[in-house]
């Protein structure tokens, strides 16, 4: 593994990781009030998260669509004023850290990024009750440059149904799909991360566009209702979409899916949201994982994902969204954004070509959102 670990990251020098997914403004907003003096990412926070820059750097992340998420149980105007104060939090940290991050809009703004040895900065809204049932807002998201939106979270919503939550649509209604199309026109990308199999499907058929899943993995694999069927990966050729594999235990090992239901029962008989990444949160966690040890995932765990999603949908329709900041357990050998390099040595000792990991780690990102911008720009 040590000769395959030198060569992984000698490739991602080359074609450095796009990441669809990454918490890291909300584990900002939780833990510091967006102070980001008291976690300065210029520095070593692994007391504190999955993400800083020097792990950024070790792990070869050269693109990151940061997720701009708000909890599904913000509804309304709150919802709205979360994300557009999420939205600040991006900014700002391009802001303060230009000589690592550039913000972007656009695939040649990915390239140029790549190009000067900076992280392209990207934004993606995770669940539609972000914009309010308003396609304005929708529309004003896209201008602060948010390019992609998940169309839920976990609660189904006024227009959309949710994998784990009670249907109430049968995938999309009249509205959802005028939003699709809305995010078509504008050159948002669709991400059908955490929506039902229906909802999936009704996306591929409304839109005209790639869509992406930022932060999903394969539900032959894993049957988690949050993993995607193969039917729908199936459809991805067609559609020209991406599928980027998570790395949460609990969607991509099996024997994980029971642990972390107990864990999140656990955390709710504490009074705590189970996505709770403040000091109290991750104190009531490593308690519970204390006294219940949990499964343990590993790098060959996803790539056994990446495995069957490069059979059902092809080399040209998979990427890598890891859910950071956004998870309280992750994989032994992925455990912050420095472990892609573990990932891709193992993926090369199962012979994947040089080609075929550009596509994966980089290439593929780059050219679905440009594909919606065509759409878009068409």
């Amino acid at each position: 593994m040590s000769s395959s670990l030198d060569a992984a990251r000698d490739l991602l020098a080359n074609w450095p990781v796009a990441d669809g997914h990454n918490d890291l403004p909300w584990a900002l907003r939780e833990q510091v009030g967006y102070d980001l003096d008291r976690r300065d990412i210029a520095a070593d926070q692994s007391a504190h998260l999955h993400t800083d820059l020097p792990r950024l750097r070790a792990g070869g992340v050269g693109a990151q669509f940061w997720s701009v998420y708000v909890r599904s149980d913000y509804a309304g105007d709150k919802a709205v004023t979360a994300t557009l104060e999420q939205i600040d939090v991006v900014r700002q940290l391009v802001a303060r850290y230009p000589d690592e991050l550039r913000l972007a809009r656009t695939a040649d703004d990915m390239e140029a990024a790549r190009a000067e040895g900076r992280i392209a900065s990207l934004m993606g809204a995770e669940g539609g009750h972000s914009i309010n049932n308003s396609l304005a807002t929708l529309r004003a998201l896209y201008e602060l440059g948010v390019r992609y939106m998940t169309l839920t979270h976990n609660d189904t919503i006024d227009w959309a149904d949710s994998a784990t939550d009670e249907p109430r649509h049968n995938g999309l209604s009249a509205f959802g799909e005028e939003v699709v199309r809305e995010m078509n026109r504008c050159g948002m990308l669709v991400d059908l991360s955490h929506v039902s199999a229906d909802t999936m499907r009704d996306a591929l058929r409304v839109g005209t566009a790639p869509v992406i899943f930022s932060h999903s993995s394969a539900r032959a694999v894993c049957d988690h209702p949050r993993n995607i069927p193969d039917d729908v990966l199936a459809q991805l050729p067609a559609n020209g979409g991406v599928a980027m594999a998570t790395f949460v235990p609990k969607f991509v090992l099996p024997e994980a899916v029971a642990w972390t239901q107990r864990a999140d029962e656990n955390m709710r008989a504490h009074g705590l949201h189970h996505l709770d990444t403040t000091e109290a949160g991750m104190t009531v966690q490593r308690a519970f994982e204390a006294a219940n040890p949990r499964p343990m995932a590993t790098a060959a765990t996803v790539a056994d994902h990446l495995d069957h999603m490069r059979e059902v949908a092809g080399v040209d329709h998979i990427g890598i969204g890891g859910d950071f900041d956004g998870t309280a357990f992750t994989p032994a050998d992925l455990s912050d954004v420095a472990g892609y390099p573990n990932l891709i040595a193992e993926l090369m000792d199962r012979k994947w070509s040089e080609a075929d990991l550009s596509k994966l780690t980089w290439r593929n990102a780059v050219r679905v959102l440009r594909d919606a911008e065509g759409v878009s720009f068409g």
